[in-house]
Order: structure tokens, then C-alpha cells, then sequence
């Protein structure tokens, strides 16, 4: 096993090394660029078509809502990266790293959009009559045969990344805080939540964004309140927290307390990291669930999904990081869920713990949910629709093996993972961004016209 492990930690090393920050910032940037910042001015366009897009309407081409598809993709983002993992990047880049996650998310607008954009116009029908899209068509049907490989290690790698950021490392952080929290035996954790996944998991897509169009809304404002108390409790301390924020965001943070101290590069590559952990703007999943969505129109999909990335990183995991500086658990050694549960006591005294147990506690879950259909997209894509039933049922025990798993392994592999899956949707998106450009234009152009 450590053998494993040194070949995983040496892997991750060169993955998540300068060159992938680059392509991942990069590519972010080049499309914000070409799509002329449209991402960050149709903000609340896109608010608005979600609010519109709660039923299916008039729009019949699809499986789901595209509120619906927007909270699958929620309750596949918005999970253990946004307290674990915000607390892990905090722990070992320090506070400067809560600024790159930032900059990973504002660009990553323009990512998410263009990966839903892509996903929805290249979209097919499967042998069932369902609608079915990702990066794996989108490379398919837009770049031919000549990329077809690109398509294959995508949908393999996120086959196999599921199993880790979607499923186990989910699992794991759920059983850490509930063995800390309530002292509930991690094998308990693990069988009681294998049952709950199976129950939905197996009803498949409409089962999975019924259930995620119930949770997430309220999982995600009952966070934000409770983030919001917090913060209020602190707030003469919140300028002092940007400060340190930008501060260390380009300059070295000294060891004080139990923070060992990082150096700029931690802040950029663990910022980084775990922003595409949280938002998953790069990974090309969005555009999975986005595909199954009932629209006419890939740009209205692309609106619509990528205020996921808003929701999930500049709100909610901003909202942990501050919480985590403001109450001055940040350089206390504590890392992982332990970290934003510490922050959340220190300013709720016997609640505090317990409320961030239980928000904890539908993140993870609704995760699983959403990734559970992702994987198993890129199974059907590698092996047809044969694969369906072996892979829920394997995702489903694979719950149970998450719960009781070492954190930093799985954590680990999770972050390895991450990266092979997004170097080939980077590349497709490279590629494909004169049609985003183009969709995007005619969109607009005949929206001006009516």
C-alpha cells in the first residue's frame, strides 16, 4: 500500500504541476476573453432562465428540467470540496489560497458555460430514447474521428475520478465529522448511506434530479444562513481576513501556531486544486447532466449551468473560508472537515459542530447522487448501456469502502484523478471554442431581433 501511495503522491506531483495550472487558469481566461466576458456580464441572465426553467414548459427536448439539471449538477459541486476542501487549502497554502480559488472560479464561468454549450449541441439519444452529452461527444461528434481517443481516456478517467472526488472521498469526510461529531462508528456511516444511495441511485436520472431539486436548494441557503450568523458574530474581523487573503495571495505566509507556513506557489496550486474540486469548472461533468436537460437551445443550457460555479465557489466556499480565518482556527493545525467544524464551534458554542455536521452530512450525499449518474455516462460511453446495473451496484458498495478508507490516500488520489480527467476536455475545449463563439453570437444576435 505504500508503495501505491508514492506512486500516486509522485503522479499527483507532476499533474497538478505548473503546466496543468496553466492549461486550467489558461484556458479559463482564453475563453472568458474570446466569449468577450460575457460569462461575468449575463450573471443574472442566467439567474433569471433558472427561475424560468423550474418546469419543462414548451421545451420538451430533454429528461429533466433545466432547474433540475442545474441542481444535479449543484449536488454533484457542492459538497465535501466546499468544507474539507476548503480547509485543506487553507491548511497548506494558507489564506492567500482562498483568492485562487477565486480566480479559478470567475474564469472557470467561461469554462463551465462553454463545456454545456458543447455538451447540449452534440448531444445524442441513447438506445433507450434518453438524451446523453459530455465532453466525450462533444469530442465525438465535433472534432471526429481523428480525436477519438481524447474521447475515450476523458470518459475513462472520469469513470475511474467518480469512484474518488464523487463517491469515497464524499463518504469518508461524511464518516470523519459523524465519528467526531456524534461518535457513530465509520462502518455505520458507511452501511446506513450504502442503503440511502441504492434507493435513488438505482431509479436513475429522474429519480437522482428529483431528489437533488428537493435538497440542494435548501442545503445550500440553509448553509449560507448559518454561514451569515457566523460572520456577523465576527464581523469587525472580516477586513483584517481579506487582508490577509490578498496579502498572502502574493507573498509567502510564515509559519505561526500550528500552520507550518507555505509559499506562493502552495496558495496558486492548492487554491487551484481544490477550486476545480469544488466547482468542477475544467472537468467537463456539468455538461453530463446539463445534456439530459430540457432545451432547444445549448447557449440557454450554458447560461443557466454556469452560475453553478458562482453559487458554488465565490458564495459558498468563500463563506467557509472566511468563517475558518475570521474565527482564528486557521493556524491552529487542526486540516480537512475538523478545520471548518473547529471554526464554526469556536463562534457557536455547542451548536456550531453539530449544525456543520448535518449541512456536512446532505453535501456529501447529494455528491454521491450526482456523480453516480456522471459515472456511470462515462461507463455507458466506454461500454454501452450493459454497464449500467454493474456500475450502480459497484458505486454503490463503494460507499461503504469510502467510509472507512485513510483520508489523505483517498483525498490523494481524488486530486490525481481530477487532473486526467480535465486535461482532455481542456484540450477538446481548445479545439471547439470557435463553436461556442458561434452559438453564443447567433444566440444574442437573434435574441436582439425579437
Amino acid at each position: 500500500m505504500e508503495l501505491v501511495q508514492q506512486a500516486v503522491s509522485w503522479l499527483n506531483g507532476v499533474v497538478w504541476g505548473p503546466p496543468m495550472l496553466i492549461l486550467i487558469l489558461g484556458t479559463g481566461l482564453f475563453l472568458m476573453l474570446r466569449l468577450r466576458a460575457m460569462p461575468l456580464f449575463k450573471l443574472f441572465l442566467g439567474f433569471k432562465l433558472m427561475c424560468r426553467g423550474r418546469e419543462k414548459g414548451e421545451e420538451t427536448t430533454g429528461d429533466v428540467s433545466p432547474f433540475q439539471a442545474l441542481m444535479t449538477c449543484l449536488s454533484a459541486t457542492v459538497g465535501t470540496g466546499n468544507i474539507a476542501g476548503v480547509a485543506t487549502a487553507i491548511f497548506i497554502g494558507g489564506p492567500g489560497a482562498l483568492f485562487w480559488m477565486w480566480c479559478t472560479a470567475l474564469v472557470g464561468m467561461a469554462t463551465k458555460y462553454s463545456e454545456i454549450v458543447l455538451a447540449v449541441h452534440y448531444r445524442e439519444r441513447d438506445e433507450k430514447g434518453e438524451y446523453i452529452g459530455g465532453p466525450m461527444y462533444a469530442i465525438k461528434n465535433g472534432l471526429g474521428k481523428t480525436w477519438a481517443w481524447l474521447g475515450f481516456a476523458f470518459a475513462l478517467f472520469g469513470g475511474l475520478a467518480g469512484f474518488g472526488i464523487g463517491n469515497m472521498v464524499q463518504a469518508n469526510s461524511m464518516a470523519e465529522v459523524l465519528e467526531s461529531t456524534f461518535h457513530i462508528e465509520r462502518w455505520v456511516t458507511g452501511l446506513v448511506t450504502m442503503g440511502i444511495v441504492a434507493v435513488v441511485v438505482l431509479g436513475g436520472i429522474r429519480r437522482i434530479a428529483k431528489v437533488s431539486a428537493s435538497l440542494v436548494p435548501f442545503m445550500c441557503i440553509g448553509y449560507v444562513l448559518m454561514s451569515v450568523v457566523v460572520l456577523a458574530i465576527y464581523v469587525d474581523r472580516i477586513p483584517a481576513a481579506f487582508a490577509l487573503i490578498f496579502k498572502h495571495a502574493f507573498t509567502p505566509a510564515a509559519a505561526t501556531g500550528g500552520f507550518a507556513g507555505a509559499a506562493v506557489l502552495m496558495a496558486i496550486q492548492f487554491g487551484v486544486a481544490r477550486g476545480i474540486f469544488s466547482n468542477e469548472a475544467g472537468l467537463g461533468t456539468a455538461g453530463i447532466a446539463q445534456a439530459a436537460g430540457t432545451t432547444n437551445s445549448p447557449v440557454r443550457s450554458g447560461l443557466i449551468g454556469m452560475i453553478g460555479t458562482f453559487i458554488d465557489t465565490i458564495i459558498i466556499c468563500s463563506l467557509t473560508g472566511l468563517t475558518i480565518i475570521c474565527s482564528g482556527v486557521w493556524n491552529s493545525g487542526i486540516k480537512g472537515a475538523s478545520l471548518s467544524s473547529a471554526a464554526f464551534e469556536t463562534a457557536l458554542p455547542g451548536v456550531g459542530a453539530y449544525a456543520l455536521a448535518i449541512a456536512l452530512l446532505i453535501f456529501t450525499f447529494t455528491t454521491i447522487l450526482g456523480w453516480g449518474y456522471y459515472g456511470e455516462k462515462c461507463w455507458i460511453y466506454l461500454a454501452g448501456r450493459k454497464t449500467v446495473l454493474p456500475f450502480r451496484l459497484v458505486w454503490v458498495l463503494a460507499v461503504f469502502g469510502g467510509a472507512v478508507f485513510q483520508l489523505d490516500f483517498v483525498w490523494l488520489l481524488a486530486d490525481t484523478l481530477n487532473a486526467l480527467m480535465a486535461i482532455p476536455n481542456l484540450i477538446s475545449l481548445l479545439l471547439l471554442s470557435p463553436v461556442v463563439v458561434a452559438l453564443t453570437k447567433n444566440y444574442f444576435n437573434n435574441l436582439s431581433q425579437h
